[in-house]
């Protein structure tokens, strides 16, 4: 609807659009963010920082190799105990990790199929 048909309000919005476009001394604030922006923007920073830590990092490579990217490991909900806190990290009642720290000669599993390990990797024996 054009500014000059008789409709008082469409008259209005156009010369305050007109009036504002004009004036210089007019200042835009966009400083009002919702604190749920804020939030998310923090967390997403967080996530990259602890991504480039992690890949950065030479510890962990049997945790990495199950969880390689920090924001897939986020959002499961894993329930840590025991065994899987053995499982991921390879500590625990392993014969590799006895073999590590020399408390076993030997890493094989009483299988005989290979060094008891909880996955398939470069393992450093």
């Amino acid at each position: 609807m054009k500014a000059h048909n008789d409709n008082y309000g469409n008259g209005l919005a156009d010369q305050l659009a007109k009036e504002a476009a004009s004036n210089d001394e007019v200042e835009t604030a966009y400083n009002k963010i919702p604190k749920i922006a804020v939030v998310r923007e923090l967390k997403e920073e967080g996530e990259l920082m602890w991504q480039s830590e992690w890949d950065a990092s030479t510890k962990g490579e049997i945790t990495k190799s199950f969880f390689p990217i920090i924001k897939d490991r986020i959002s499961k909900s894993l329930h840590m105990g025991v065994n899987l806190s053995k499982i991921i990290t390879g500590h625990g009642t392993l014969r590799s990790y006895y073999h590590r720290f020399k408390i076993i000669d030997d890493p094989k599993c009483v299988c005989k199929m290979g060094p008891q390990i909880t996955y398939y990797g470069n393992a450093n024996y």
